[in-house]
């Protein structure tokens, strides 16, 4: 007599795909799916799941030493991309069937031509997003979209139509509700789920499906509005974080285990991926150019001050303030992983504009990796005694 395997659901099945990131793409590549790998927030994954692809967020380890990158990589750059690349070396990604990498930073422009010198996955592509938001930016990021369009076709062997990327549109936008509903479960004090455990349910969303993420979803909001038992404990300090990648729980337990509730990020791995959804309009694309060049706020993206300096604060950061405002923080952490030169440039105008609207402001620089935990826990424990 066979038995049936049931799948977990829920935050247990968000547990399962958090702790083996790669299972869930290589079953499904089995199953005939192509999956796509990127990095960073702006490749469009709407047109990947047009195509019926898979799009599978590239993503480092601070639990893996690095030691075959640094054959191929200086020491000295984001030590977040070289992650990515050693575990690319390892074998970790040979399960892709594509890479598609974005002007996000220097870093990342330069390693996407040695990885896919190295690597040889049958399909690659590079989208050169523009760094300042003027008019000749749209038309430009439109073009080059259209340049992956029609490279997209060509590897999946059939037509990218507009009706087919209005309904990725929707899928996707709708996983975006979804988080962000999931998010406002962390306005209550206490919050009705953890920082550690949000970074767990992104990331689980990052590496499947956009259908599966959004069942997924629906069940991990059923669940934590439910759940009697698992809640945080109310906790003086409600923080928010702000950085770049954060694809690990690690820092983020760290700092609620110190004495304090993460309700709110500011992260390529959080509110950057989802908080704005690509509009409705009648040619699909104009939607995901306005989306994926306008609305993430990410250091690399330049915007013309509209005045003098303070406005120009306020500009660039005055969603910052709104974040902090509407989950009520009340302490605010930078976490900069070392050598990221667009966010520690970015460090001091952030620090003093959070600051001058009161916030206590804790700024850290970190290698990404778990050695230089019990070093930070003695900082950030220091910082949220503070706070009361």
């Amino acid at each position: 007599m066979s038995t049936r395997v049931v799948q977990a659901s829920g935050l247990a099945r968000v547990d399962e795909l958090y702790q083996n990131r790669t299972q869930r793409a290589e079953e499904l590549k089995k199953q005939g799916k192509k999956v796509i790998g990127y990095m960073c927030c702006f490749p469009p994954v709407e047109m990947f799941t047009a195509l019926d692809m898979v799009p599978y967020r590239i993503m480092g380890s601070v639990q893996e030493p690095i030691t075959q990158a640094n054959a191929y990589l200086e020491t000295i750059m984001c030590p977040y991309v070289r992650s990515c690349f050693d575990l690319a070396r390892k074998g970790n990604y040979d399960f892709l069937d594509g890479l598609v990498m974005p002007h996000s930073c220097d870093t990342v422009v330069k390693v996407y031509d040695i990885w896919r010198y190295y690597q040889k996955y049958p399909f690659s592509h590079f989208i050169n997003v523009p760094h300042m938001v003027h008019q000749s930016s749209f038309k430009f990021l439109k073009i080059e979209l259209q340049g992956l369009r029609k490279a997209l076709e060509k590897f999946a062997g059939t037509q990218l139509t507009d009706d087919k990327l209005r309904q990725a549109i929707k899928l996707h936008n709708e996983q975006r509700a979804l988080l962000r509903q999931l998010y406002d479960l962390r306005k209550s004090d206490p919050p009705l789920l953890s920082g550690a455990e949000i970074t767990r349910i992104i990331v689980a969303t990052m590496i499947v499906t956009v259908q599966e993420g959004n069942e997924l979803l629906h069940q991990v909001i059923a669940e934590v509005k439910s759940r009697k038992e698992g809640r945080p404990e109310k906790k003086p300090a409600r923080v928010l974080v702000y950085g770049a990648e954060m694809d690990d729980m690690a820092f983020i337990k760290l700092v609620e285990d110190c004495g304090s509730n993460v309700v709110m990020d500011d992260l390529c791995t959080g509110t950057r991926h989802f908080w704005h959804d690509v509009p409705l309009t009648a040619d699909p694309l104009d939607g995901i150019v306005n989306r994926y060049l306008d609305k993430i706020p990410c250091p690399r993206t330049y915007r013309e001050p509209p005045g003098g300096h303070e406005a120009d604060m306020e500009n660039r950061f005055g969603y910052l303030k709104q974040y902090a405002k509407d989950f009520k923080a009340n302490a605010v952490v930078l976490y900069i992983i070392r050598y990221c030169d667009t966010q520690e440039l970015d460090v001091p105008d952030v620090r003093d504009y959070l600051q001058g609207l009161g916030y206590p402001v804790l700024h850290i620089e970190d290698d990404y990796s778990l050695a230089t935990i019990g070093q930070l826990r003695t900082r950030i424990q220091a910082f949220l005694e503070m706070i009361g």
